[in-house]
């Protein structure tokens, strides 16, 4: 915001508080997807199929050159996930595969990871950590001397839906889909790959955690199939979160980001519907569903900046415009 007027600053945050912004369309694919996407700088980066795509956002944010900047291929199946990390692209593929991409050139190394589908991949301080429907994390060096060697294998004795490296490089989590006697959420000592503790005790059954996010070293957010986003402080406690919100039609929740301060914002399995909640409130300030029943979708993954919210559903990329509504 530092960089926007304080007029228009003043404007663009009553939007968001107020739910008022244009919606439209930036991509739109044949056949069905799920699709992953990252943002940086002024590049838009989403996987369709098994490439990952990078696009330059016109001067509105709202729109796309339609021409895409790159094209990142090396998968023999479906991208699953990726981060940018180091001037990399680090994917994770149903080919049970780990892609390193250099973006500003044609290298491309893909080395076996795991016996089945890679579901999520972190990196950070040169360190990739990725989780597996194998039931395993394992911890890689980005070095490029050592790609493809594995420094820890974890048996986490379940699915493995997202991970998360923390902010100090001492540890990583993982979000499982608590289909065993043991809490889904899980942090590992990244050096060792020992376990250090288990968040929570009281998940049901089957509530598997779809995405985990670090917002300092000692604060995360979860979401996933039990409908409830959670707010974790490691100082207060590990066992009891330190503040919850329901999504109020009992729908599964694939994604969520924040702005770091008040902003909250989550992505639901039925109508690709994104919700806005102010942290300070248990009920959510607003809602955009993004599909009409014929073609009902998640929202797989969404990120926002200042001015504009993506979403992306499994036939399109949205985007929420709250500059110009």
């Amino acid at each position: 915001m530092a960089s926007v007027p304080v007029k228009e600053r003043v404007k663009i945050s009553q939007n968001w508080r107020l739910g008022r912004c244009r919606e439209g369309i930036l991509l739109k694919w044949r056949c069905s997807q799920m699709p992953w996407m990252q943002l940086e700088g002024d590049s838009l980066y989403i996987s369709q199929a098994n490439f990952i795509l990078a696009y330059q956002f016109r001067p509105d944010g709202a729109s796309l050159n339609r021409r895409p900047l790159g094209v990142f291929a090396g998968h023999d199946e479906d991208v699953c996930h990726f981060v940018l990390a180091n001037s990399h692209i680090i994917s994770a593929g149903g080919d049970g595969k780990i892609g390193i991409h250099k973006i500003h050139s044609t290298f491309t190394v893909k080395y076996s990871a795991h016996v089945q589908e890679v579901n999520c991949v972190d990196c950070k301080g040169g360190i990739i950590v990725s989780g597996s429907r194998d039931r395993t994390a394992k911890v890689w060096p980005l070095a490029s001397g050592r790609l493809g060697q594995c420094l820890h294998t974890i048996q986490t004795e379940d699915r493995v839906w997202s991970i998360a490296i923390s902010p100090l490089l001492s540890s990583f989590v993982t979000g499982t889909a608590c289909c065993g006697h043991f809490s889904p959420l899980r942090i590992w000592d990244l050096n060792s790959g020992q376990l250090m503790t288990h968040l929570g005790s009281d998940f049901p059954p089957g509530a598997g955690v779809l995405d985990v996010m670090y917002e300092s070293p000692s604060t995360l957010l979860s979401c996933g199939y039990d409908t409830y986003v959670r707010y974790w402080d490691l100082r207060a406690s590990a066992r009891k979160c330190v503040m919850e919100w329901e999504e109020p039609h009992d729908s599964t929740l694939y994604c969520l980001q924040t702005d770091g301060n008040h902003l909250l914002a989550t992505g639901s399995s039925y109508y690709g519907v994104v919700r806005l909640w102010d942290r300070r409130q248990r009920a959510c300030l607003h809602a955009f569903p993004l599909t009409s029943t014929p073609l009902s979708s998640p929202v797989y993954c969404l990120r926002f900046t200042t001015r504009h919210l993506y979403a992306a559903l499994s036939y399109n990329l949205r985007v929420l415009d709250f500059q110009n509504p």
